[in-house]
């Protein structure tokens, strides 16, 4: 009975994950562009990403970020964009997993930035395959760049997430 409640919790708490980082990209879609360069924004759904490759298993992260992306193609009535963002946000979800084994949590908002600058790669990359041409990597200084702020905003708002989450799971016995 107890493995079947931990199972109904974790199910749970990767529901709710999945629907925060849902809302935070409604939110951003709602938003201005902060630069007027295709493909530049903060990318906050991705907080909830860092926090989960940090605090969950890696299947439980891809997961989160599946589901995410997904339905976040369908709320937005741009399915091509889910090439998009499935094929930059596969990079940035195993580059951030590989370093999350091999450093800890302090080296989060590094991770972060580092996922940051896969996703601009892969989207880029992603961009050449869809429109068959090598014109749109003249994008990619530009989006690296700005990948690199967004990825260390990100970064350090999972930081912040998981040290205000952790105490309250040591207090009740979690």
């Amino acid at each position: 009975m107890q493995q079947h409640s931990f199972g109904v919790r974790r199910l749970t708490e990767l529901a709710v994950l999945t629907s925060v980082s849902l809302i935070m990209f409604i939110i951003e879609m709602q938003l201005p562009p902060v630069v007027p360069i295709p493909g530049v924004k903060l990318g906050l759904a991705n907080i909830i990403t860092v926090y989960a490759v940090y605090c969950y298993k890696p299947q439980e992260a891809a997961l989160i970020f599946s589901v995410r992306v997904i339905i976040g193609a369908l709320f937005s009535g741009n399915i091509t964009a889910l090439i998009f963002s499935f094929s930059g946000g596969l990079l940035c979800l195993l580059g951030m997993l590989v370093i999350s084994r091999i450093t800890d949590i302090n080296m989060i908002i590094a991770a972060s930035v580092l996922g940051a600058v896969l996703h601009n790669i892969g989207q880029t990359a992603a961009a050449v395959f869809v429109m068959r041409t090598t014109a749109v990597i003249a994008y990619l200084p530009f989006l690296l760049f700005s990948g690199c702020i967004a990825g260390a905003f990100t970064g350090a708002c999972a930081l912040l997430v998981i040290r205000r989450i952790r105490p309250k799971r040591k207090k009740e016995g979690k």
